[in-house]
């Protein structure tokens, strides 16, 4: 067993190391860890495979079904264009109303469907003014973060949460609503500072915007129509699917096939756009921390965290807090949090104390703490992808140099919120 724990560690971190220098492809590199796991039997092969988040990796299949067919219709151009002249065809007062969206969205919907519907409309805009694409989609990604720790299904963790809890919507939206809008209106304050100098634009570029006519746009009413029927039908089904009993998974994948059903698009055509490395590149991920996990490693750490704490209900959600944000910068946060809940519940079990502050603790440490790098949440790495396809290299340094203060700092404030209203 220690020798499965050594290795599994040393495979990790070489793993890791290799991504963040980016001397080889990250999906490459995450799979050939995941598969090393296998061969050194850490794991088995059939242990890899559940340890996949299949829940996840089929909302990811399906909301780009229905992104890709729905772009086809020209409403992305469409919401791209009245969003410019709204603005007046400022960059600046443009990536904060895509920010505001995005944070609404995110809140309403999840963060990784947001993205995947407004980074194309991003990218429409910033082709346009001839600017970089990464200022207005780094500020939209750290948005979709923020905003989806505010509800219930704006994030996985608080879809973890919620059904080991009893917690409903209104709970999370009463109790973590007002620290968000604080964390958000900061956040957007700041990142519109750091890009300030990258919103200079020439006159002509905005001319040229203006003068779009968003009704041109639409290329295809009937597609249109039936996209958007569908798109209600899936945003109805997230938030009921409780209600249902279906997976988010499901409730996805029956949109995506579906619109392709109906939509008569060559399935070829829209199977082939859909990000297949982001995908294998989530798989090779969560077989290496499920690694992590089956030796005890994750586990460990967790247990050692609730030891210091000795019983101390105050100092376990700062511990949890931090803890919880540090380490879903680094690692995904589903399985952390999977590891995470079953030991506050064995708090619960052994305290007469209201325990609720631990699950606020928990969900902001592990949504917010996504922010911290390019891997930490879902959102990110589908960003990274679509900027890879367009061209434009983001590292994962130059991403942390960003995000790492931004979570700093949202954690900062919600230690602050914990202890002013959760003592």
């Amino acid at each position: 067993m220690k020798e499965h724990l050594a290795l599994a560690l040393v495979i990790f971190l070489l793993t890791y190391i290799a991504i963040v220098s980016e001397k080889i492809n990250r999906t490459t590199i995450s799979l050939f860890g995941a598969i090393l796991m296998i061969v050194f039997e850490v794991i088995s092969q059939k242990q890899a495979f559940l340890f996949i988040d299949f829940n996840t990796i089929g909302l990811l299949i399906g909301m780009m079904i229905i992104v890709n067919i729905l772009k086809r219709t020209g409403i992305f151009q469409f919401i791209a264009i009245k969003t410019a002249k709204v603005s007046n065809g400022k960059p600046a007062k443009i990536m904060v109303l895509f920010c505001i969206i995005t944070a609404i969205s995110s809140a309403l919907l999840d963060n990784v469907t947001t993205i995947l519907l407004i980074a194309p409309v991003t990218f429409v805009i910033t082709e346009t003014l001839d600017i970089n694409p990464i200022s207005f989609l780094i500020p939209e990604v750290l948005a979709a973060n923020i905003g989806g720790a505010a509800t219930l299904i704006g994030d996985p963790p608080n879809i973890m949460i919620a059904g080991s809890s009893n917690l409903s919507f209104m709970d999370f939206l009463v109790n973590l609503g007002p620290v968000i809008f604080i964390i958000f209106i900061i956040s957007l304050l700041i990142l519109k500072k750091i890009y300030k100098k990258s919103f200079i634009v020439k006159e002509e570029n905005v001319k040229k915007l203006l003068n779009f006519d968003e009704k041109r746009s639409i290329q295809d009413k009937i597609l249109l129509k039936k996209s958007f029927f569908v798109l209600a039908i899936t945003m109805i089904g997230f938030t009921t699917h409780e209600i249902l009993h279906l997976e988010s998974a499901t409730v996805a994948l029956f949109g995506g096939v579906f619109l392709l059903l109906i939509s008569r698009c060559e399935v070829e055509d829209i199977l082939i756009e859909i990000e297949w490395t982001t995908i294998f590149f989530f798989c090779g991920l969560f077989v290496l921390v499920g690694a992590l996990e089956e030796v005890g490693v994750i586990n460990f750490l967790a247990k050692k965290m609730i030891a210091i704490t000795n019983g101390n209900l105050s100092l376990a959600k700062i511990v949890i807090l931090w803890l919880s944000a540090i380490a879903s910068s680094f690692l995904d946060n589903i399985p952390f949090v999977a590891t995470m809940i079953p030991l506050i519940n064995n708090i619960a079990s052994m305290s007469n104390s209201n325990i609720e502050p631990l699950w606020w603790s928990l969900s902001l440490g592990a949504c917010l703490g996504g922010n911290g790098t390019i891997v930490g949440a879902s959102a990110n790495v589908i960003v990274f992808g679509m900027l890879k396809k367009k061209g434009f290299n983001i590292s994962f340094l130059d991403f942390m140099k960003i995000g790492f203060p931004i979570m700093l700092i949202s954690i900062i404030i919600s230690n602050v919120y914990l202890v002013l209203f959760y003592v």
